[in-house]
């Protein structure tokens, strides 16, 4: 894989979290500014979080036909239009109105994995993804330091969504300018094809080029156009959602609701359990967060070191995660907190490349930006749902939401463990394909 391409998608991850990490922590308290209401605020939230809910599939299954590069690049400048718009939004309304684009297209760290799973090779591609999370991870550890600072500036929320969109028209740029590659791409290649796939080629410009034929005659409209990606996208999304790879999907919304429910009321079990400071609090989260973006770069010895399989990685660290989740929601000393949380921060940073790897591994067929886009929503259903869970367990105890989390943890690991034979295919398929 070009290291110029690895690179420039580094510089995306991190200037996209960094960007976008500076304006979120100031969305309530602007939003309160405007006049609005704390059920009007968790009303706009959440419709942002269905809209993310709703279309990180299908923009991930569009940018399979339409090609990496101009879902990218549409992905970015319409995010930087909504994001320019919430910086000269005057009222709620406004507000409301421009987190309609964000939460449709902002897709772009989905549609940049992908891109990077179609160069990457299967047996480096838990080395580029680790490597693309602890960028993104750096940039979200920045961004909130510069926008807190900012903030406290006159007109400091409009300066800092100014700064957000020209990030964002900068990435777009990286985008546009970087050169065309030759480079096959793994994922799409099927097995019994001649034709060499290419980075600005759709990925699907077969399944599009029958889809837009109609009794031998080929349609020249763009109406036509749309709605042949329009079909081919329904049918994409579909193929997934009925496939046989429920049990990965719901071994990721296993894992990513254990590890919300840990963090869902830390600070506040923090307050009550050991006597903390929100300052004292907020570096202990700082330290777990850089942690876990130094833990991307172990990506690659550690793959060699279980010699590529990803399924024994994937259990090995939700193993980890569970033992740490249940250790700190019985930690009777702050030092044994501090120690499930580097633990944590390792494990959780390893989990979420590997299940990324597993989905794409065990349906390839499909097409990554399909598979991560998909993986994305059912992310999405465990941030509806964490909420919930996490108030219902806070009634019993403080330590309530970690507890569940570790069950829903070892859950997970029990999935995995039936379903091991499937997995342990699939990684083996690698090691001889390699």
């Amino acid at each position: 894989m070009g290291g110029a391409y690895s690179s420039t998608c580094m510089w995306w991850a991190f200037l996209d979290l960094f960007g976008v990490s500076m304006i979120v922590p100031l969305l309530n308290h602007h939003m309160k500014s405007l006049g609005a209401s704390p059920t009007t605020a968790g009303i706009i939230g959440s419709c942002y979080g269905i809209l993310q809910l709703f279309s990180s599939s299908i923009v991930g299954s569009w940018s399979d036909i339409v090609g990496r590069r101009y879902s990218l690049i549409a992905c970015i400048v319409i995010s930087a239009l909504g994001y320019g718009l919430l910086g000269v939004s005057i009222n709620i309304y406004i507000y409301a109105i421009a987190r309609i684009p964000v939460g449709i297209f902002k897709h772009s760290l989905s549609i940049s994995k992908a891109f990077l799973s179609d160069l990457a090779s299967e047996k480096e591609r838990p080395h580029v993804m680790g490597r693309f999370n602890a960028a993104s991870s750096m940039g979200f550890i920045l961004g909130p330091v510069v926008g807190g600072y900012l903030a406290e500036l006159q007109g400091g929320f409009y300066m800092t969504s100014l700064i957000c969109t020209v990030i964002f028209i900068i990435n777009a740029g990286l985008v546009w300018i970087m050169p065309q590659t030759g480079e096959k791409l793994n994922i799409f290649a099927h097995p019994d094809s001649s034709v060499t796939l290419r980075i600005n080629q759709p990925p699907d410009s077969s399944i599009s080029h029958n889809l837009q034929e109609d009794n031998g005659k080929k349609p020249n409209n763009a109406a036509q156009t749309v709605v042949a990606q329009i079909i081919s996208v329904f049918k994409k999304v579909t193929g997934v959602a009925f496939s046989e790879m429920w049990d990965i999907f719901l071994v990721r919304l296993l894992m990513a609701i254990s590890v919300m429910l840990y963090y869902s009321n830390f600070a506040l079990a923090m307050e009550e359990r050991f006597h903390m400071t929100p300052r004292m609090t907020g570096f202990l989260i700082s330290y777990g967060s850089t942690l876990g973006a130094l833990a991307g770069f172990s990506l690659g010895p550690l793959s060699r070191l279980y010699q590529y399989n990803t399924y024994t990685m994937l259990l090995h660290s939700s193993v980890l995660t569970f033992f740490s989740i249940l250790v700190y929601s019985v930690a009777p000393k702050m030092w044994i907190v501090i120690l499930s949380s580097t633990f944590l921060a390792f494990s959780t940073s390893i989990g979420r490349t590997c299940i990324v790897d597993l989905e794409l591994t065990l349906g390839e067929q499909h097409g990554s930006g399909t598979l991560i886009g998909v993986g994305q929503s059912v992310t999405s259903v465990g941030r509806i749902l964490v909420p919930l869970l996490s108030g219902i367990a806070q009634e019993y105890s403080p330590c309530g939401p970690p507890q569940l989390g570790a069950v829903l943890a070892l859950a997970s690991i029990f999935l995995m463990y039936k379903s091991k034979l499937g997995y342990s295919y699939s990684s083996h398929k690698k090691l001889k394909a390699a």
